[in-house]
């Protein structure tokens, strides 16, 4: 029996997790265990390459790459799983065992990212290379290359009080980050409304009254008669989370209780205990402070480094731009959504209020095309998605996806476990869970992909295939009626989906460029995007929207609706982008604590030219955008716009071979794959771009998509 499966769940280091058997006491008692195993480790290391660098002999990749990978390895394995448990069952328990430990991880991070020893055998790595004493291929460059940067923003250089100071600062900031989302979490928690009259619901949709009056249930609420909440008696129950929130403000015609939902979802963790305002303007100025002590002027040009984007005033131009485009197609849309309002004579039609805008679209957009969002759900029944997106994968990538429930020890009774086999070889090539439903009380909002397994090959020399973790925040299934989906949804589980076909379908076997690991962050979203046009790609769409009772296919009328409606209010939502990125991009690169403003103040005098409607006082976006103060986005938002330039350009290929050409639509999707999803950090992205395009990425495509060009 190998080592590993002796070792306590938390300390395997390797294979697929046993989620169940994890523990918040194992996360106290055994992380400090791996961390002195993990610097014990270092320090070995540290002195054999000493006695090498000492003694001018040649080093070779395998003396310092390897052993210091499997140091991160061990790690990253172990770290993940607890952070990984604590974005999808956060628990008072998991969190306080989460943040004992959060500063001696940085702690351990930061000595590794500062070994003045391993850096230095970096260094002599490079300098054999190029006098010509130890080839090394493309990735092999790529990797040094991009491991001697991280370690220069790691603050190698810096000495004595700097780098003490720099490291305090580190595991500060990572404090606080984790500070930022747990107030999140529990402020959205934290914010219900009990609605009791069938006045109070009305416009709500049946399967959100059925959403509303299971969270009633859960909550232990029952009507005035004692009987248990129904979704035609109520009592229904209101909450900040999208799957409740969002439908809301678009359905409801109670103007009064849409103003009060959306008045505390945009005021969430901006009061009392929850208040993020001081931590945001202490993460604001560490960063700074960091970059400084770095040699950069502020943080943008530290996020910047290691991206595609060359400088800020690259990313500056590129919002400008965009924001030009959309900013009178979102004033236009206003006015439509007013006269909207006023051929309804609504009181509101002089006077749109945020809180009105999802309401007035929807009504709008039924009235524009004869589309009704909600009324598509039944078409759309999870378990139907996905086979329609296996099939899609099938079609273009050459990949059988197999699902494997029970094979896997999973964290929560709805994640689901798949395999992933080459259709052609029939070889396993990795595998994935899924957690798809909102959990209000334990599980963070949003959608992400993240890493369970990389590609590698471990210690005896066997392959360790790809697994990633997919998670949404979808409607979950009521009584005996499944997950029906919102076409946003759908959306959303493609968009996860491209980000873990580039972390499985990796060829790379170098770990630190297989998958997305080194792929520049403003290129990242590519494939992601990129997989969001195939719901709109007549053959992927209409083969997989069944009814959910009758199994009857989406009507084709509905199909040309969608189509007609893609880009319905797109001024809107560009510009909605824009103001997001430019707001995260300024205060990172222009806020100072000296500056004379709030950073509230800041985001407002940039809403003044990015937002149609100006926030109400009683907005503290900031305070909920975790993106950047609790997620890696920091001074580079922009990305998701900067990368679908590049996304829409890649489907443009299939466009011009023709969608309705199987044969050139396979090709098309193979060369995608065996470049884009292929290649992964090996790369450069732009080098990447080309090898699958056969020239450099235009912003035509973006444009066109996006129902900008008349603009």
């Amino acid at each position: 029996m190998s080592a590993s499966l002796l070792a306590p769940p938390l300390l395997r280091g390797e294979g697929l997790p046993d989620f169940p058997a994890i523990t918040p006491e194992q996360v106290s008692e055994q992380i400090p265990v791996l961390l002195d195993e993990l610097n014990a480790g270092l320090s070995a290391l540290e002195q054999r390459l000493d006695l090498a660098l000492d003694s001018a002999e040649p080093l070779g990749w395998a003396e310092v790459m390897d052993p210091l990978h499997r140091l991160g390895e061990r790690l990253r394995w172990s770290w993940g799983v607890v952070s990984h448990l604590n974005g999808v069952c956060n628990s008072p328990e998991l969190r306080e065992a989460h943040q004992s430990q959060q500063a001696a991880v940085v702690a351990f991070g930061n000595r590794a990212g500062q070994s003045r020893t391993v850096y230095r055998a970096l260094e002599r790595l490079q300098e054999q290379h190029r006098a010509g004493h130890l080839p090394l291929d493309p990735t092999q460059e790529r990797i040094l290359d991009a491991e001697l940067l991280e370690m220069r923003l790691r603050g190698v250089a810096l000495e004595g009080e700097e780098q003490a100071a720099f490291n305090a600062a580190s595991e500060e900031l990572a404090g606080l980050a984790t500070r930022f989302g747990n107030h999140v979490l529990d402020a959205t928690n934290g914010w219900t409304l009990a609605l009791n009259s069938p006045e109070e619901v009305e416009g709500l949709p049946e399967s959100l009254r059925q959403l509303l009056a299971q969270a009633a249930r859960d909550a232990g609420l029952s009507g005035a008669d004692g009987r248990e909440a129904s979704a035609e008696d109520g009592p229904w129950l209101l909450g900040l989370d999208i799957p409740r929130a969002m439908p809301f403000l678009k359905y409801s015609r109670r103007r009064d209780l849409r103003e009060r939902l959306y008045k505390a979802q945009v005021s969430r963790a901006s009061s009392g205990d929850l208040d993020n305002r001081p931590l945001i303007e202490r993460i604001l100025t560490l960063k700074r402070e960091q970059a400084v002590r770095l040699g950069y002027a502020n943080w943008a040009e530290v996020s910047l480094a290691s991206k595609m984007a060359d400088s800020v005033e690259a990313v500056e131009r590129l919002l400008e731009d965009l924001r030009a485009a959309s900013y009178p197609a979102a004033e236009r849309e206003l006015q439509a959504l007013a006269a909207c309002a006023g051929r309804q004579e609504a009181p509101e039609a002089g006077d749109l209020k945020p809180w009105d805008v999802s309401f007035w679209a929807e009504v709008l957009r039924r009235e524009s095309f004869d589309l009704h969002g909600e009324a598509l759900r039944p078409w759309f029944p999870l378990p139907r998605v996905l086979d329609g997106l296996f099939a899609l994968c099938g079609r273009l990538f050459d990949i059988r996806i197999e699902a494997a429930d029970g094979e896997a020890p999973v964290w929560q009774a709805d994640v689901r476990f798949f395999r992933v086999f080459d259709a052609g070889s029939g070889e396993a090539i990795a595998s994935f869970y899924l957690d798809p439903y909102s959990r209000p009380g334990s599980k963070r909002g949003g959608a992400w992909m993240d890493t369970c397994l990389d590609r590698h090959t471990d210690a005896a020399g066997r392959p360790v295939l790809p697994v990633a973790y997919l998670i949404c925040n979808q409607s979950p299934p009521v009584g005996e009626i499944p997950s029906l989906m919102t076409f946003e949804e759908v959306e959303t589980l493609f968009h996860e989906f491209g980000h873990g076909l580039q972390h499985m379908l990796t060829t790379v076997e170098r770990p630190q460029a297989a998958g997305i690991n080194h792929v520049e962050w403003d290129a990242v979203e590519l494939p992601s995007q990129f997989m969001e046009n195939w719901c709109y790609d007549r053959a992927t769409l209409l083969g997989m929207a069944r009814h959910w009772q009758t199994g009857e296919p989406l009507p084709e009328e509905e199909f040309a609706k969608l189509l007609a409606a893609r880009t319905f209010m797109g001024g809107s939502a560009t510009l909605r982008q824009v103001h997001f990125a430019l707001v995260d991009l300024r205060l990172h690169s222009v806020w100072t604590p000296a500056s004379g403003q709030s950073p509230e103040d800041l985001r407002r005098q940039i809403a003044s030219t990015t937002t149609v409607l100006p926030p109400i006082p009683e907005d503290a976006f900031l305070c909920a955008f975790s993106h950047i103060f609790a997620g890696g986005y920091s001074a580079g938002y922009y990305s998701y716009k900067w990368a679908e330039v590049l996304s829409a350009d890649a489907f443009s290929a299939f466009e011009e071979v023709g969608l309705e050409d199987e044969p050139a639509v396979r090709r098309t999707g193979r060369r995608f794959r065996d470049t884009v999803l292929s290649l992964g950090g090996s790369r450069s992205p732009a080098e990447v771009f080309r090898a699958f395009r056969g020239r450099e990425p235009s912003p035509e495509a973006l444009i066109r998509h996006s129902g900008l060009v008349a603009a």
